[in-house]
């Protein structure tokens, strides 16, 4: 049975550009993300984040639901646009802080979103964290769902680092979560490319955990979960070891986005055109998105 989490008994205000949902059965909640203007990490959605899963992890996994405190065994990072789970960071807001060359304001908005996906990584309740990606996870989205726990892709989703396009690369998170995963050569590469890949190629590489048929996503998660849930205290124990055994660490992931900064100050006007180009591409799938649900609640 689903039903709607009272944050609001442990005073956590109305949120506006995420939904939460629990389902009691196995102790899911899912945060469901739906930012605007565009499906991208602006800080509304970042700050909103950041302050649910400190929640979750404050309160050791125990929420309030159904008139009672309930166990919380996974939470769930997903997307409400369709076609869409993250496009990644803000260009808009990139640009601007650029063309000022206001350093201090982009390196908080970076060290945002380093803490926003770490609490993720490093969630320290027992909790086990799981994304979801159906659709386009696209830069700074593809490094979000890389820092839970457990990645489920559909095998049509896309994911890819197209930053190499404006002469700049990935600086929250990529090289660290995906070099532990696949090695650094082989992260280094994706990296380097900029190619887009489907979320069947990379189960095949090892990025993806889960592979779910198009459509299938939340049904296939589930099912892992069903699966796994008997062995939970084993696999959570295991992934804390495995954490021990190839630490990361927040201090490694804020001296990435000092150097992620200072090369993106040094862009170019040509740099910025293309950055330009990508938010108009951005606007126009949403719009068009947009247009594709609207006709099909009025079918």
């Amino acid at each position: 049975m689903n039903t709607i989490v009272d944050f609001n008994k442990y005073s956590i205000s109305n949120f506006q550009q995420i939904k939460t949902r629990f389902d009691n059965e196995f102790g899911v909640m899912w945060s469901i993300m739906q930012p605007e203007p565009r499906p991208c990490f602006n800080s509304t959605c970042l700050n909103e984040l950041l302050q649910y899963h400190h929640y979750i992890q404050n309160s050791q996994g125990e929420i309030f639901s159904q008139g009672k405190v309930q166990k919380l065994n996974y939470s769930v990072f997903s997307s409400g646009i369709e076609g869409v789970f993250n496009l990644g960071g803000d260009l808009t807001v990139f640009k601007e802080f650029i063309i000022n060359q206001d350093r201090e304001h982009l390196l908080a908005y970076a060290k945002l979103c380093i803490e926003s996906i770490w609490i993720l990584h490093n969630m320290q309740a027992p909790v086990t964290t799981i994304s979801l990606v159906q659709g386009q996870a696209m830069g700074g989205g593809f490094e979000g769902a890389l820092s839970t726990h457990i990645m489920v892709a559909e095998k049509s989703a896309l994911m890819g680092f197209p930053e190499v396009l404006f002469n700049l690369f990935p600086g929250m998170g990529a090289l660290s979560f995906l070099s532990r995963k696949i090695g650094m050569p082989a992260a280094e590469k994706m990296v380097r490319s900029g190619k887009i890949h489907t979320g069947e190629e990379l189960f095949e590489m090892g990025v993806v955990d889960v592979l779910a048929e198009d459509g299938q996503g939340e049904y296939a998660l589930n099912q892992w979960i069903k699966k796994n849930h008997r062995s939970l205290n084993s696999f959570q124990a295991i992934n804390r070891a495995k954490r021990r055994v190839n630490p990361l660490t927040i201090n490694e992931l804020y001296e990435i986005t000092e150097i992620w900064v200072d090369a993106a100050l040094r862009l170019e006007d040509r740099n910025l055109k293309v950055m330009e180009r990508l938010v108009r591409a951005q606007n126009s799938k949403v719009n068009s998105d947009a247009n594709h649900a609207n006709e099909k609640q009025s079918a």
